[in-house]
């Protein structure tokens, strides 16, 4: 399909297709590229995610389909908590290709939706998704390190109503745990967050929690074996309604609390 240039219908209402020499070619090339473990997505620059098409570089995470649970979170507290979506203040860290920013604010399109990351070269991708999704006049993109403008002159929305993150969180401790390709192609500073997997989150709930107004939600996905650990930084003196929203195969996956 990819090589081609055609869906996969095409292929099956022409199985007497032959490769022509320069098709077979780009064909065999591209597989020697998936042999060395170099991901598919990388290779055709697209990947679905919340029924959008998305272009992906080695410059961003592949968008993975147990994120979307991170998308499905954020609309049942909006569905649960907001009447109207109208003025919705929503700030997006650590975007990367835009995944999680643009199927919100397709979701949800009265809110205000801010999408950053420490990245330039990722907010360039995020950027040129919107454009494709024609959401670029609904999503701003700055960048910025764990919600602390930078440049400095930049001002990040204040008195939020959702903050929403999927951070790097895998522990150096776990690499070997990690896909080869993952680990060998992905952006690492998309993947690992130091010895325990924390080193965004933390200041990430706390730099929340001051961005957050009152009664505003936090919604971070984490890795399968961080539930306590994370659940253990946040002081119930400062938030409430902490919830574990499961994936499909049971496995802990985002952490929401609310801003007292």
């Amino acid at each position: 399909m990819f090589v081609l240039g055609v869906n996969r219908a095409y292929l099956y209402s022409h199985p007497e297709l032959e490769l022509n020499p320069e098709e077979q070619a780009r064909y065999d090339e591209v597989i020697a590229q998936r042999a060395t473990g170099f991901p598919s997505q990388y290779i055709t620059g697209h990947q679905e995610f919340w029924g959008l098409d998305f272009v992906v570089t080695p410059a961003v995470l592949i968008p993975r389909p147990e994120t979307e649970h991170l998308v499905e979170t954020v609309l049942e507290l909006v569905r649960e908590h907001h009447q109207s979506t109208a003025n919705l203040k929503i700030v997006d860290v650590g975007t990367g290709s835009g995944c999680v920013a643009l199927a919100l604010a397709n979701e949800l399109p009265f809110a205000e939706v801010c999408a950053t990351d420490i990245s330039v070269e990722a907010l360039e991708i995020a950027q040129a998704n919107a454009a494709r999704l024609q959401l670029d006049s609904r999503v701003r993109f700055m960048h910025a390190d764990v919600m602390r403008a930078n440049p400095p002159e930049q001002e990040l929305p204040r008195e939020l109503d959702f903050v929403v993150s999927n951070p790097p969180y895998v522990a150096y401790s776990e690499a070997d745990k990690v896909q080869k390709s993952v680990k060998e192609f992905e952006p690492n500073e998309a993947v690992f967050a130091g010895e325990h997997g924390l080193d965004v989150i933390r200041p990430l709930l706390v730099q929340a929690h001051a961005a957050l107004k009152p009664g505003g939600w936090i919604a971070v996905e984490i890795g399968y074996s961080m539930r306590d650990q994370v659940l253990a930084l946040l002081d119930f003196t400062l938030w409430e309604d902490a919830r574990v929203v499961p994936d499909l195969q049971g496995i802990p996956r985002v952490i929401v609390a609310r801003r007292k």
